[in-house]
């Protein structure tokens, strides 16, 4: 800690940064009133099954408009219902008068069908009216019927799968589904796509879970179209929005007495206190944001018509702040939602000035002038941390940075908060190399001389031979050669590898060995990470497909993300010696793909022998004290075992490759450290296997 107890001084993780082209296509838009997403996504109308990946602000809801009223118009669907995971984003299927723009209709939702403005609980034990509106619904002439994903579960139970034939059934936020048989909403999905006569639109900004639970069993996944819109080209294409900042920070003792150093008044800010679970909480919520209040200023009473705080600043001037937290008083709160709501007070810049939330202003909230979205306490779900960022990348005029803040309680030494420290600390990086990910161009990889693509252009021509990348400056995607790389047969492993590297990428940064081992176990070498656990992920998330396909993938994605951190790491050096400039921070992650590749031959041997937590690890020996990392390794060496048998397994079978190339297997004594931990995984599956005979024997 520093004399003046700023707690982001010496406690700072790995932190994330984006410099935008601000070519404004995001927010161009056709001839029939659509911008970019929404013209890919409606391109794709007729498809039965429809999964549209993008980022927020992107225009998924009006996306669903466009394509739900040529499913009711065109394709001969009787209904359209919309299913929301929560009662405040039905807002965004309000009505629109769409033919102002160029389309041929307009989008209309007659009041009584948009549930989620209806009074009362969504849960059928308080209030069985809404399941009951449904079912009128269903009656009914009408159209449209918005309502929430809890309500739609229970309408499902009530009148059954048949009720719903011939109509569409679009999703939001769809990474509520899961493919666990626990998940309701899930299975009900699942049975109407085996009915048959359902259509159905899924839309999400992040297409993966935090529990890692995979959103769609994979034979019903295969049977949706995908429309991927990324952050990279919503970013890049935004007018006004110039950076976004992601940053990790430690403090000691409580937030409350740290919290100022990373407040900052003067940013339109939404803070997300703690979950009274986590240990960041101080157990009293009420309390918590009076005292952030009082960090503030001097609270001058509530306006009457908004419910808004008013707090005068030291300077004079009023902060109005927004209270999410409070739930005491049921109509109070209404009038804070409903002022938040406000349609005429959109495009107000100065309606609120700093929204404090517990549980609510994620996903789906929509309030454009947000610069900074600030998170006390750790999330567990990375889903739920992209969502929150997510609220600060909205574009909007005269917002040309925003960012994205974490407050971590910092380790405690020689106490045992010292584990939830731990996994704090690996849930940052995770979420750190998540996002680099995600802010990544899109890659396009083919093996060495296989040509070059339609639409990229190559640095210098494209050379037989040579280093090639390409670049597409209309999508962002860069085409990068990689000698020796395995290329996906099927139709599926060809979707996944253009369409769904992230969520492999998640799996793997979110996976507690990889980071533990990649992190702080200085005998790991890369290709335990890259071959052994990233195989193991890419197998147990496609177990359907054939191993020449988990491969490719495999190879896809490790690719993928060691670029990314490469690219970054060149960056880094750069800004370090002064070399980069603002021009080069416009297309940053392209440039840094550019110099990686140029000064490398790329082949799989070379990405596999890189270690995508190298950087994270540098950055985190740098940040943290000495004291407190030896704390971090010693708890994590402490739970170290030995080499399990499914690593075991996948070891052996890559020291089979190792004995078709090399006409002989490893030698465990060898002085190459990959050869001699093959070797240590042949000999550990022997033990497995001897062990089992002997148990075999003795019950036999």
């Amino acid at each position: 800690m520093t004399s003046d107890g700023n707690p982001t001084d010496t406690r700072k993780i790995p932190s994330v940064s984006i410099a935008t082209a601000r070519t404004g296509a995001s927010s161009k838009i056709n001839a029939l009133g659509m911008r970019p997403m929404q013209e890919r996504a409606y391109a794709k109308r007729g498809e039965q099954y429809l999964l549209i990946k993008s980022p927020p602000a992107s225009g998924k809801s009006r996306a669903l408009m466009f394509i739900a009223l040529d499913k009711l118009q065109n394709q001969g669907l009787k209904q359209a219902i919309i299913v929301v995971p929560e009662k405040s984003i039905g807002g965004s299927f309000a009505d629109e008068e769409l033919s102002k723009y160029g389309f041929w209709a307009d989008w209309k939702v007659q009041p009584q069908w948009n549930l989620c403005n209806a009074p009362g609980d969504d849960e059928v034990k308080v209030d069985k009216s809404k399941v009951r509106a449904v079912g009128q619904f269903l009656g009914s002439e009408d159209r449209v019927l918005v309502c929430t994903h809890a309500t739609f579960r229970f309408a499902v139970e009530e009148y059954g799968i048949e009720a719903f034939n011939d109509r569409l059934i679009a999703v939001d936020e769809f990474h509520h589904v899961s493919s666990n048989p626990d998940n309701v909403l899930g299975s009900q999905l699942t049975q109407l796509i085996g009915a048959g006569s359902a259509h159905l639109v899924a839309m999400t900004g992040s297409y993966f879970r935090g529990d890692t639970v995979a959103v769609l069993a994979p034979q019903d996944e295969n049977r949706f179209e995908t429309v991927t819109y990324t952050y990279y080209e919503q970013l890049n294409g935004y007018t006004y929005l110039k950076s976004l900042e992601i940053g990790y920070f430690f403090y000691t003792g409580r937030y409350l007495d740290a919290i100022t150093k990373v407040l900052d008044p003067a940013l339109k800010t939404i803070v997300h206190i703690p979950n009274v679970n986590s240990r960041e909480s101080l157990q009293d919520k009420y309390r918590e944001v009076e005292e952030i209040l009082e960090s503030l200023g001097t609270w001058k009473g509530a306006d009457p018509v908004t419910g808004f705080h008013l707090v005068e600043r030291a300077d004079g001037s009023m902060l109005k702040v927004a209270d999410l937290v409070d739930d005491s008083d049921a109509t109070k709160r209404a009038k804070v939602l409903n002022s938040l709501k406000d349609p005429t007070q959109k495009n107000n810049r100065d309606h609120v000035d700093i929204i404090i939330a517990l549980g609510m202003a994620k996903e789906g909230f929509d309030w454009i002038w947000c610069e900074h979205a600030l998170t006390i306490g750790y999330r567990s779900s990375l889903t739920e941390i992209v969502q929150i960022i997510g609220r600060a990348t909205r574009d909007a005029p005269g917002k040309e940075r925003s960012r994205f803040t974490n407050l971590i309680a910092e380790p405690a030494a020689g106490e045992a908060e010292v584990v939830a420290a731990v996994n704090d600390t690996l849930k940052a990086i995770a979420a750190s190399l998540l996002m680099e990910q995600v802010l990544a161009p899109r890659f396009e990889f083919t093996p060495k001389n296989q040509g070059k693509l339609e639409g990229f252009e190559y640095e210098g021509g494209y050379v037989e031979g040579g280093s090639n990348v390409g670049v597409n400056a209309a999508t962002g995607q860069v085409h990068v050669e990689i000698g020796g790389l395995t290329m996906p047969e099927t139709h599926e492993a060809k979707r996944i590898c253009k369409e769904d590297l992230n969520e492999v990428i998640t799996a793997f940064v979110q996976d507690k060995t990889a980071i533990e081992n990649g992190l702080f176990n200085d005998n790991t070498l890369p290709e335990e990470l890259t071959q052994v656990q990233m195989g193991k992920i890419v197998r147990d998330r496609y177990p359907e497909l054939s191993e020449s396909d988990q491969e490719a993938i495999r190879q896809h994605a490790i690719a993928a993300l060691n670029l990314t951190q490469q690219a970054k790491q060149v960056l880094a050096k750069a800004e370090a010696d002064g070399t980069a400039s603002e021009q080069q921070g416009n297309t940053a992650l392209i440039d840094g793909v550019r110099r990686f590749i140029n000064v490398r031959d790329l082949d799989i041997d070379l990405i596999d022998r890189i270690n995508p937590f190298e950087a994270a690890y540098s950055v985190l020996a740098k940040a943290m004290d000495e004291k407190v990392l030896r704390q971090v390794q010693a708890s994590i060496s402490a739970k170290r075992v030995n080499i399990p048998k499914e690593e075991a397994r996948e070891l052996a079978k890559r020291a089979l490759e190792f004995k078709t190339e090399k006409g002989r297997l490893p030698d465990i004594n060898s002085p190459d450290a990959w050869e001699k931990r093959m070797a240590e995984g042949v000999a550990a599956l022997a033990k497995y296997r001897a062990d089992e005979k002997a148990k075999e024997a003795a019950n036999g």
